[in-house]
């Protein structure tokens, strides 16, 4: 009996008007959608007509580029926050998961638990949290703090963080709320469960004031790369947005996260990695690499070396651009992030010039340039390679890039049956395939 072939997860993941840094300038894009609510509104109901999974929002509570936030050449200054357009978008769309970023550097659990509780209760359980440790000093001056935390100790206040709002997820039971006219009895006592936590970062008592999820409590997601980020997602995420340039590097990933889950007790199907890509889809080949050139020719070179600086953590603009990419020691403010790009480099034996348009274009993920059919066997062999469970679209450009894979991406993987005609569910668990989680308590008693 055949193997049946294995599903593809697939979330959207827009930033602004695009991921591309220069998506802003290009004709199609609505300059100004990335403040617009219906500019989002289409975007998750496109997303939701080729029923993909979640739709996927990053956050940073300061300008991206801080050290040029004056700059006047880029988009990225301005976002909106995260929570709040996804619960608006909770009522413009009926299946599609809905996730956001909040960070565990600048909260407290309790508000965290109540953001995202809410939005689980008002879109019939369809919430994701994706948890972030914030490493932006500008982000810190935002919150009266004087500079970010150390790496180790974001980590500890972020397992912490994760494991009380876990817990005040599960304040009630499921059949907690009998709301029984006749008696009276509105609650039982005996499903009411108060937290009382006392810890190195946080004290909190609870009980949560909402109901138990639908889904049973929203998704976890999760994006470290470092040792420590690792050991993070192994234990507590159930999602896994990662950024690896080629299958190699993704199935080494792919393999350690999962073997890392096993060694801590959890199977390793509870865990979804999901790599983000960019997607340059065309009815031809031609076509593909057209659109991706008309992209790259309108990154300005302020801007492009800004990007380039921040996500290598390094100034490469002054070096010779047609020479081989230097050798260059790891700094210690992201040195995952900085092995990745330096890695693919010297592998793919890049020129200055080579890495600059690569990585200013993709920022190290997977990019995928093609027809329909080029790139689903792209996401085929990455799938049965063990390299991912899915993939989170990084789309470059809107709404034109969303368009693309829904209308040509989506159908040759239904073709292929590799992705799902309908939804069979309407909690983002059951889009991923997750198991709806036992309360603590219950697993306790």
């Amino acid at each position: 009996m055949a193997t049946p072939l294995k599903h593809i997860h697939l979330g959207a993941f827009p930033l602004d008007v695009g991921h591309h840094i220069a998506a802003w300038r290009h004709p199609d894009v609505p300059a100004s959608g990335g403040s617009e609510f219906g500019f989002y509104r289409a975007l998750a109901q496109t997303a939701e007509r080729g029923k993909l999974d979640m739709i996927f929002f990053g956050d940073q509570m300061a300008a991206q580029y801080p050290e040029d936030e004056t700059l006047g050449r880029t988009s990225r200054v301005t976002r909106l926050e995260p929570t709040t357009l996804l619960a608006a978008l909770a009522g413009a769309t009926t299946h599609l998961g809905l996730v956001g970023t909040v960070s565990t550097s600048y909260f407290e659990p309790f508000h965290v638990a109540r953001k995202f509780a809410t939005l689980d209760q008002l879109s019939g359980g369809r919430s994701g949290w994706n948890v972030v440790t914030s490493f932006n000093d500008k982000e810190a001056l935002n919150f009266n703090r004087g500079e970010v935390a150390g790496h180790a100790e974001r980590y500890r206040r972020a397992l912490e963080f994760v494991d009380v709002t876990k817990r005040l997820w599960d304040s009630w039971d499921d059949d907690a709320f009998v709301r029984d006219k006749d008696s009276g009895l509105y609650f039982d006592p005996e499903k009411l469960h108060v937290l009382h936590h006392r810890g190195e970062f946080f004290a909190s008592r609870g009980p949560l004031n909402i109901p138990r999820s639908p889904q049973g409590r929203p998704v976890i997601v999760q994006a470290g790369a470092s040792h420590e980020g690792r050991d993070f997602s192994a234990g507590q995420a159930e999602v896994i947005f990662t950024a690896q340039p080629n299958l190699q590097a993704a199935r080494g990933f792919y393999q350690d996260v999962k073997s890392r889950a096993a060694a801590l007790g959890r199977h390793a199907d509870e865990i979804r990695i999901m790599p983000g890509v960019m997607t340059f889809i065309g009815r031809t080949h031609e076509e593909a690499q057209e659109k991706y050139q008309r992209l790259q020719s309108l990154i300005h070179p302020q801007v492009g070396w800004i990007v380039l600086k921040r996500h290598l953590g390094i100034d490469l603009s002054g070096m010779p651009l047609d020479e081989p990419f230097p050798e260059l020691e790891l700094t210690p403010d992201f040195p995952s992030r900085q092995k990745l790009l330096i890695d693919m480099a010297r592998g793919d034996g890049l020129t200055v010039r080579q890495f600059y348009e690569r990585v200013v274009g993709a920022r190290g993920h997977l990019l995928a340039i093609g027809t329909a059919a080029q790139v689903a066997d792209q996401f085929e062999e990455w799938i049965d390679g063990q390299g991912a469970d899915g993939f989170n679209l990084m789309l470059p450009w809107l709404p034109t890039a969303l368009d693309d894979v829904v209308d040509l991406l989506v159908p040759e993987l239904q073709r292929r049956g590799r992705f799902r005609h309908e939804y069979q569910g309407k909690t983002l668990r059951s889009h991923l395939g997750l198991e709806r989680p036992a309360s603590h308590y219950a697993r306790a008693a």
